[in-house]
């Protein structure tokens, strides 16, 4: 799957925005891509996990490792984390925040050096995928590499182990006392799930 290919799926689930965003890191964009709307139709979500799973066996392959199981951050990587597993032929677990740190729950547990893939829909800054594999490494498990739908950072996010995105989209992001003036005249909207770290 090229570039316009999975471009045209996040535009045709109309997960392709243009205004101004809060991120949840805090810092502003111009383009938001809302996953959740890409992955609500499952044929789509096949498509692309498909797509991703595929380059995540080729990069597992160049790393000579294997994984036993696939984990997310809840919430926006809980669907695409499931799919890449199913598609990989691994169990899919995620964490969840607990008094702001993400944990295991609902009996979810990682068995003792578990290879593990941390599956994460859009990496920016990679501050919650990081949060994530360190949750990862609390349970026992060892993460072997990342795979996420879209990395915004173009490569930049350094998450301590190989990021595997099945499209890179470096899409520039400001603090908020720092936007270019054709942003700063647009109404800043939050249209993500979680709420703003301080």
């Amino acid at each position: 799957m090229d570039r316009d290919a999975i471009l045209d799926e996040f535009r045709a689930a109309g997960a392709l925005l243009e205004g101004h965003f809060i991120l949840s890191s805090g810092l502003r964009s111009a383009v938001y891509l809302q996953c959740a709307r890409v992955l609500m139709d499952p044929r789509r979500a096949e498509r692309l996990c498909g797509a991703l799973a595929a380059g995540v066996r080729d990069a597992l392959a160049a790393l000579g490792e294997d994984i036993d199981l696939c984990v997310s951050p809840a919430m926006g990587g809980v669907i695409v984390g499931y799919e890449t597993a199913r598609q990989l032929g691994v169990a899919s677990l995620f964490t969840e925040r607990v008094e702001g740190a993400f944990t295991f729950r609902r009996g979810f547990d990682v068995p003792p050096g578990a290879r593990v893939l941390m599956v994460e829909d859009v990496v920016t800054t990679g501050l919650s995928s990081r949060e994530c594999i360190a949750a990862i490494a609390a349970a026992g498990g060892r993460t072997v590499a990342a795979a996420c739908l879209v990395d915004r950072s173009g490569g930049a996010a350094d998450l301590g182990v190989p990021l595997v995105p099945l499209l890179s989209l470096p899409t520039p992001a400001w603090p908020p006392d720092a936007l270019p003036p054709e942003l700063a005249a647009i109404p800043a909207v939050k249209p993500g799930s979680r709420g703003l770290r301080a």
